[in-house]
């Protein structure tokens, strides 16, 4: 499956931006999805999490009641709400799909080497 990751910008504090993901070359609902994201000279980190049906997912503390993460299936599409925007969110965003069962996704959801495929990345900057 190949993703491409959009909607990244320039945004002041308090800002609100959607990134969004688009896979092609096999259907969405066959993956469990994530949002990392990375500066440069750190690790990339973990953002948010969902599963394949979308009823459940799974938040950074850093982000937990600021961002929502969703899926439209039919449009093979996942999304990243990010509201009340920090500089400390500045970061090039990555999606990222995996195929797990249940009881893996409870333990593995925040591992970046447990994804299989990465889009490009987006970039967000957020501005004081």
């Amino acid at each position: 499956v190949q993703l491409q990751a959009s909607g990244g910008g320039v945004v002041q504090a308090g800002g609100s931006l959607i990134l969004s993901c688009v896979a092609s070359g096999r259907s969405l609902s066959s993956y469990d999805m994530a949002w990392f994201r990375q500066v440069p000279g750190k690790e990339r980190e973990f953002v948010a999490a969902i599963v394949k049906t979308g009823g459940v997912t799974y938040y950074d503390d850093s982000v937990k009641g600021r961002f929502t993460i969703s899926r439209r299936n039919g449009a093979n599409t996942v999304y990243l709400q990010l509201n009340s925007l920090k500089p400390e969110d500045t970061a090039v965003y990555f999606c990222a799909a995996g195929a797990f069962i249940r009881s893996v996704w409870w333990e593995k959801r925040a591992e970046s080497s447990a994804y299989m495929y990465w889009g490009q990345g987006t970039q967000v900057t957020v501005s004081s």
